[in-house]
């Protein structure tokens, strides 16, 4: 025997499309903010509400940069910007993650260590890079160190924090069931420690180009910094621009690959 349910009212239909109908105009809204926020900008400078001699409109950046790229300089640059950024991520990242791990599991090793880790993440990464520089030079390993620096400890404390969350009960029930230190950590605290790891990661990338940009204008002959550094020394504002739209954008787009990792090897995570 089937159960009539009762039509829903034209009102009813209507409010339950709603959510939807808004999300579908935020996403429109997303798209296009962006490119609104750029054609006021142009006709600012166009009609000459703003001073172009510092802020060019966007059609001039367009040209240098596709100058730049018709030339490929801007490829070499961006290049030299990316092997620094990933090598430096990968020194920073991997050793964050598992003393973040280790600690977080072990109270001894966390009350031991852990002064010593508050005590050197709040000096500014840049401010050590003259020492930086004087013990690797002015080379790539300058970069590397100086980055790694500044993702160490974005990563150690959102790894820490992550496995400081767990229920204690998690890690009880591993144990009373015979599972190994290792087991411990690989199938409780890692599991449960990601979305703060990938937390962690998305915000050591953003901080990697900070820091390599600000790197690049002390110690470099290339790179994005390099030539934003480049260009303000010469008043070349428009390709500053260039350089300033090239480093958001490579930010940008690592966030985003590092959001698709994160919805598939986190689908459990509120995304």
């Amino acid at each position: 025997m089937t159960t009539a349910h009762p039509s829903l009212s034209p009102d009813e239909i209507e409010r339950l499309k709603a959510p939807a109908r808004r999300e579908r105009i935020y996403r429109i809204l997303s798209y296009f903010s962006p490119l609104l926020l750029l054609l006021l900008w142009e006709v600012a400078a166009q009609v000459a509400l703003i001073d172009r001699r510092f802020f060019p409109p966007p059609s001039a950046i367009a040209g240098t940069a596709w100058q730049m790229i018709a030339s490929l300089e801007l490829f070499d640059h961006i290049g030299a910007t990316l092997r620094r950024v990933w090598v430096g991520y990968a020194m920073g990242a991997i050793p964050g993650v598992l003393l973040g791990l280790i600690l977080g599991l072990s109270a001894p090793a966390r009350r031991v260590l852990g002064p010593i880790f508050a005590a050197l993440y709040p000096v500014p990464k840049i401010a050590i890079l003259p020492l930086i520089l004087l013990i690797f030079g002015v080379g790539d390993a300058s970069k590397f160190v100086v980055i790694a620096i500044g993702v160490f400890f974005l990563m150690f404390y959102n790894t820490l924090g992550g496995v400081m969350q767990i229920p204690q009960i998690y890690l009880d029930v591993a144990r009373n069931a015979g599972a190994t230190k290792f087991q411990t950590f690989r199938r409780v605290a890692l599991p449960s420690a990601l979305p703060s790891i990938f937390t962690g990661l998305k915000l050591a990338a953003g901080s990697s180009f900070i820091i390599i940009a600000a790197a690049e204008f002390l110690g470099a002959r290339s790179g994005v910094g390099f030539f934003i550094w480049a260009s303000w020394q010469t008043f070349a504002v428009s390709r500053m621009f260039v350089g300033i739209v090239v480093i958001s954008a490579l930010g940008y787009l690592t966030i985003l690959a590092l959001e698709a990792l994160e919805r598939h090897f986190v689908p459990w995570a509120k995304h």
